[in-house]
């Protein structure tokens, strides 16, 4: 029992610093696709991380400890059509949109752990999923873009996200594979995949890689932190602490991606999209509460249980 305490914080600590890392990614993904196609960029981005991480996972598949690699091919396919939805959301949407919407994540998660596991929602996930959409219809109307294609795409990478975080718990339980291993065969799944769809239909993309230092700094940048480190951390966390609170951890991702939005591409958001914006974050923070913290009944319960 107290080793699992001293890991949790460092869990924790972990996907706090990817909802940083990641807030940053809408805006210089924004940025990116100004110099390339959204599959090239996809390709470029995870084909990098997969060699990175190449070398780690050949030593341990040596050494025995990859040996379940196979676990990495449904989460690798389902965080390929995270970013699908994601690369192409951003694409059509504010870089701040894109940040508030993917925090919906944390409030889809109790229900595909509902589908997956078969653990039925506490009831107050349904009155704080309610709010949560009052928050995007907020957002939505009252910034520079209107409900569109992009927000759509966003809000179904939300609902991917969630189920790549509980897919990740149910078929890595008790499987011998190391977390970098398994980011790096993931990270496999989603370069290639995108690298052969850009070759089915867009083959002259392959050979128009972009020259520009900022897109390459940018890839780079995506590739350590957004990709590496924190797929790092979400794959640890995801092992370690129930999906919801993974994905409950990291509902300050879209204050830190607003922010930068507003900051590093200039985008507007008007009263009532930051209103809205608080209401999502609100939810997801509002969640991660413990739940004798939300209930005073469940307070003085405790309270007796441990004076008797």
């Amino acid at each position: 029992m107290s080793t699992t305490k001293r890991g949790l914080p460092v869990a924790e600590g972990l996907l706090l610093l990817v909802a940083a890392f990641w807030g940053t990614s809408y805006g210089l993904s924004k940025q990116a696709l100004l110099f390339y196609s959204v599959m090239g960029f996809i390709a470029i981005r995870f084909l990098a991380t997969f060699l990175t991480l190449l070398p780690v996972f050949i030593r341990e598949y040596r050494s025995g400890g990859g040996r379940d690699w196979r676990v990495g091919l449904p989460t690798g396919a389902i965080l390929f059509l995270v970013f699908i939805c994601e690369t192409y959301g951003v694409a059509h949407t504010s870089a701040a949109n894109a940040a508030f919407l993917i925090s919906l994540c944390v409030l889809f998660t109790p229900f595909t752990e509902w589908l997956v596991f078969g653990r039925r929602p506490a009831g107050d996930n349904f009155l704080l999923a309610g709010l949560s959409f009052i928050g995007v219809a907020m957002l939505t109307t009252g910034s520079d873009v209107a409900f569109n294609l992009g927000d759509l795409l966003i809000l179904g990478a939300a609902i991917l996200r969630a189920f790549m975080v509980t897919v990740t718990k149910k078929v890595t339980a008790g499987k011998q594979i190391s977390t970098l291993s398994l980011t790096g065969i993931q990270s496999g799944v989603v370069g290639f995949g995108a690298l052969a769809i850009l070759l089915a239909f867009d083959p002259g993309e392959v050979g128009g890689l972009p020259m520009t230092t900022d897109f390459w700094l940018i890839v780079g940048y995506l590739v350590l932190f957004c990709t590496v480190f924190a797929f790092f951390a979400q794959n640890y966390g995801a092992r370690n602490i129930a999906p919801t609170r993974v994905s409950l951890l990291m509902g300050t991702e879209p204050a830190f991606g607003a922010l930068f939005a507003v900051w590093w591409l200039g985008e507007s958001i008007a009263v009532s999209g930051w209103i809205g914006g608080g209401l999502i974050i609100f939810s997801a923070l509002y969640s991660i509460l413990p739940r004798t913290r939300r209930s005073p009944r469940a307070v003085m319960a405790g309270l007796n249980s441990t004076t008797g």
